[in-house]
């Protein structure tokens, strides 16, 4: 059994997303290791700006008697978690051979003049933060991006206009 590990408590949350939220999310599952991934991910989508706080990381490595660095080392390994706030809409290119072959690299340009932004930046009205990635699993349909839990395939630029001017709305 594995000795119980101290960690410093925050003093606050520091983000949208309280300690009392954090902590029921956390109940909803035993305080084991095995938990982590989808404790994570629930802490993460319960976040208006999709991410997890530093003080969010401290609360599961308490509850889950892990370190703090453990728990970094999983965010920083899956490239779905995120350290810093995004936007509402997380869009996600797929970079894959059959993608990149389908011209995945003029759908980026696309995107990033679309948006005014770079990959990894988030526009200024936080709607929106662009992402690789390096496989989607739907090659079939190259190009393709995911925004959110939205796959969208055989992309256009016109398609691309179409899409995030809904999303706008």
């Amino acid at each position: 059994m594995q000795d119980k590990i101290s960690v410093k408590k925050p003093k606050k949350m520091k983000n949208n997303v309280k300690r009392e939220n954090v902590q029921s999310l956390l109940e909803k599952f035993e305080p084991k290791k095995e938990n982590l991934i989808p404790i994570l991910h629930d802490i993460q989508n319960e976040n208006v700006y999709n991410y997890i706080s530093e003080d969010a990381i401290w609360e599961v490595a308490k509850y889950l008697n892990l370190t703090h660095s453990e728990i970094l080392g999983v965010i920083s390994f899956y490239t779905m978690f995120s350290t810093k706030p995004r936007g509402k809409y997380i869009i996600r290119i797929c970079k894959s051979a059959p993608c990149h072959v389908m011209n995945a690299d003029s759908i980026i340009e696309n995107v990033k003049k679309t948006l005014g932004i770079e990959i990894c930046e988030t526009t200024k009205d936080k709607l929106f933060t662009l992402e690789l990635s390096s496989c989607l699993g739907i090659c079939d349909v190259a190009p393709a991006m995911m925004i959110n839990d939205e796959v969208y395939g055989n992309l256009t630029p016109d398609k691309i206009k179409k899409i995030l001017k809904e999303k706008s709305q």
